[in-house]
């Protein structure tokens, strides 16, 4: 018991949160409640909102008939971007 004690203090040590906090994470199991989730998805959402302009900038260019063919390629290269930042979101959190 005591080792357990001990690793169950480091854990919520490490995850910034108190033993009784930590605890109820485990016991609900919300994956909202994890802070390296948290992060993870604000990161996400911050990247999205990124890529979301470009392509609104495109947007606007097209529909002023100022479209180009490096427009198109800016477009592709973000949503490769976005797709790459979405699966290594996916898999960090899988792995958690």
């Amino acid at each position: 018991m005591p080792g357990e004690a001990k690793a169950l203090s480091e854990k919520a040590g490490a995850a910034g949160m108190c033993e009784a906090d930590y605890l109820r994470l485990l016991i609900t199991q919300n994956p909202n409640d994890y802070p390296e989730i948290r992060i993870l998805l604000k990161e996400l959402i911050n990247e999205v909102n990124a890529i979301g302009n470009n392509i609104n900038q495109i947007t606007r260019n097209y529909n002023s008939k100022l479209y180009r063919t490096e427009d198109r390629e800016f477009l592709c290269a973000c949503m490769k971007k976005l797709n790459l930042t979405v699966r290594e979101a996916a898999d960090k959190i899988g792995n958690l």
